[in-house]
């Protein structure tokens, strides 16, 4: 077989010399991409939870409005399952890059747009159409982008180190909240209340095109993954990944989604719901909310390479259970104490959810991945992050709105019991999916390569 003396996908050439990727610069990448998109997924959350209902549904009452704000969340949500099947097909087909590529544009696109939208007052029953129209558009984008963006960067790690180096993308969440509410909040400071709510929100969607333009730069500078240049190389890219992937069984795909759901659900309900629940029912202060989720996301973001190099070292299998039990433990307490109207007590709650929801976040998304073969991984990934994703988060704020407003007096006891019921699903999927599954991931005889670290 003749060898092309062009540089390999797994290669780079500096100085005429052919030299390795680098695992820490692909990891960079990754979480910048993913830092990015979220930031546009999760200012468009604080919108909804805070302006959209003004400026797109005006002629409903306050809560219906809010419920209807939600509703377009929620449908970005929808979205994001038909974004992991295309973009999980030709991952597995032609390549992790230029599918992460294509994801983050899209994304960058549906965000400055949703900043042009006229409002209700201008075009009227169009203004919220368009506005569900380019949350699809930022759905699929980010459907794509979840499970490629780890795969790449967990396909690049040093022996190991693969929960570390899988646990990079997973920081762009929190990184993404930060980066929104702190360009939002910004923003509305500098305008004041009147204006921002007017027309300045939408500046931070604007700035969508900018911050994609440069997060395109830094991912086309990646290499492929090694782990999907093999799969080529050993002619096993297969016509129909995603049929492939399920034949894992359904027992073990249930038992995975069951694990993650809880996680997706309780973040969106701390991370979105609150805001509006927090504003509107207990007469916290916008910016002070704002801040104290920001500061929450602070301490997400920071503890997640400490739960990752746990994992590498230790093993995640008891990690993700205890964090799972933490998870639900601290959801029973959330909003009674955000319910005694004290600040410091708010404070205390929200920091909580900054320290427990890291602990499962942090390695799912390689959980997920090791659920798969190597040459699927991506269609199959794709399939369960997306799926927890509909029925976690993307239903949460809007089914947590209705629970509130069905029970007496605006009592935030229903939307506890639906987070506390949640998190015990998810925890014991985790202790039977972690009864029954392999200590290797399902094709390693495919890879000699590519293993898990249970």
């Amino acid at each position: 077989m003749s060898h092309s003396s062009a540089p390999t996908s797994q290669e780079e050439t500096v100085g005429g010399e052919r030299t390795a990727p680098s695992p820490g610069r692909t990891a960079v990448a990754t979480l910048a991409g993913t830092t990015l998109e979220w930031y546009d997924f999760f200012l468009y959350g604080t919108a909804a939870a805070l302006i959209f209902d003004k400026q797109f549904f005006p002629s409903l009452s306050p809560a219906t409005g809010t419920l209807a704000a939600f509703s377009t969340l929620a449908v970005g949500f929808v979205a994001r399952p038909l974004g992991g099947l295309v973009f999980g097909h030709f991952g597995d087909r032609i390549g992790r890059k230029a599918t992460l590529v294509v994801s983050l544009v899209l994304m960058g696109v549906g965000s400055t747009l949703i900043g042009a939208i006229p409002n209700y007052d201008a075009i009227g029953f169009w203004a919220p159409v368009l506005l569900v129209l380019l949350r699809v558009v930022q759905g699929i984008g980010l459907g794509g982008e979840g499970a490629g963006a780890t795969l790449m960067s967990m396909e690049h790690a040093p022996k190991g180190k693969r929960n570390l180096y899988a646990g990079f993308p997973q920081m762009g969440t929190p990184a993404g909240l930060v980066l929104a509410n702190v360009i939002f909040l910004a923003t509305n400071s500098l305008m004041g209340d009147n204006a921002f709510t007017a027309w300045g929100w939408r500046i931070p969607f604007l700035m969508s095109f900018v911050l994609v333009a440069v997060g395109l730069v830094i991912r086309l500078r990646v290499t492929e993954s090694p782990s999907f240049d093999r799969v080529r190389e050993q002619h096993h890219v297969v016509k129909f990944p995603l049929a492939e992937a399920l034949k894992v069984g359904f027992p073990r795909l249930g038992l995975t989604l069951l694990a993650v759901v809880a996680n997706s659900a309780v973040a969106y309900v701390f991370m979105v719901f609150t805001l509006s629940y927090g504003t509107k029912h207990l007469g916290y202060g916008k910016q002070f909310l704002i801040l104290s989720v920001t500061a929450a996301a602070v301490l997400w973001f920071a503890t997640i390479p400490v739960w990752t190099k746990i994992a590498d070292r230790y093993g995640r299998r008891t990690m993700f259970i205890g964090g799972s039990a933490a998870i639900l433990v601290w959801c029973a307490a959330f909003f009674p104490l955000l319910d005694t109207g004290n600040s410091a007590l708010a404070v205390v709650a929200l920091a909580g959810m900054g320290l427990v929801i890291p602990v499962t976040h942090c390695v799912q998304g390689g959980i997920i991945a090791d659920t798969f073969p190597v040459h699927v991984r991506y269609s199959g990934s794709s399939l369960i992050l997306q799926s927890g994703a509909i029925l976690g988060g993307g239903l949460a704020p809007m089914i947590s709105t209705a629970l509130l407003d069905s029970g007496e007096g605006s009592s935030s006891a229903g939307v506890t019991w639906y987070l506390v019921g949640m998190c015990g699903i998810s925890l014991a999927g985790a202790v039977a999916l972690f009864r029954t599954v392999p200590e290797t991931a399902p094709g390693a005889a495919v890879l000699a390569t590519e293993g898990a670290d249970a």
